[in-house]
């Protein structure tokens, strides 16, 4: 473990007006606890798990590849403050090494990898012993976790499903079981993913309209709507 508290002192937000400080799950202090290598945060759109994560991120001191914004009518200055709001408890008392992953911006980080793997050979081994943009996304992401993921670390991930087949989050979940049984890796992921959410032995917490709550696989609202589509998909489709 090298994460092991993450508090949210809402009383200091400047505003409740505008995001991130009017995210309803996050509006009050409160702190997570983390006991596992593995932990998932899960929620609906919208209910700010993604937001905390990148605030853990920008907390953590470890890098974020954005993209440039366009458009100025959507401009927030508060956008990426939470991070001032929050604090963050390691183990052992120190920070460590890490990573940020987020799916919409996986390509351009792919392509500037790809570009240093060119003049600097010896860096393929760190994402997986391949150039990532010839294969498939969903194959380069696997490649790159494997390679990447194998470092000590702790590593924040937002939605990593997104380009994965379910055979694909499968071969995920068992490539993370194997990294956390070498001991150096810590994951905080952000998923909808039930294929995700049922990794053995992990934490859950889930963001609900009043706070964030640590729950089972079965209390998880995907879990339930999951097992009612696959009980019985007319009733739900036709609700």
């Amino acid at each position: 473990m090298h994460l092991v508290e993450v508090s949210i002192h809402s009383e200091r937000y400047p505003t409740t007006r505008v995001y991130p400080f009017n995210v309803a799950a996050l509006a009050r202090p409160q702190t997570l606890v983390f006991r596992r290598p593995v932990a998932l945060f899960v929620g609906e759109n919208g209910c700010g798990k993604s937001t905390l994560l990148e605030a853990i991120t920008r907390r953590c001191g470890i890098h974020t590849w954005d993209r440039p914004k366009r458009h100025l009518a959507h401009a927030n200055p508060f956008e990426t403050s939470l991070a001032q709001f929050i604090s963050v408890q390691w183990a052992n008392g120190g920070a460590c090494p890490g990573s940020f992953f987020r799916a919409e911006t996986f390509h351009e980080v792919a392509d500037f990898l790809d570009d240093v793997a060119l003049v600097d050979p010896g860096r393929l081994a760190y994402h997986g012993g391949h150039i990532l943009n010839t294969l498939s996304h969903g194959q380069a992401l696997l490649t790159y976790f494997s390679g990447r993921y194998a470092l000590r670390g702790l590593y924040l991930l937002d939605e990593p499903e997104a380009a994965l087949s379910p055979a694909s989050q499968l071969e995920f979940v068992r490539l993370l079981r194997r990294l956390e049984a070498q001991g150096q890796v810590q994951f905080v992921i952000a998923t909808h993913s039930p294929i995700l959410l049922a990794y053995p032995g992990a934490q859950l917490f889930s963001f609900t309209d009043s706070s964030i709550q640590e729950v089972t696989y079965e209390e998880t609202t995907h879990y339930q709507i999951y097992k009612q589509f696959f009980s019985d998909r007319r009733a739900l489709l036709e609700a």
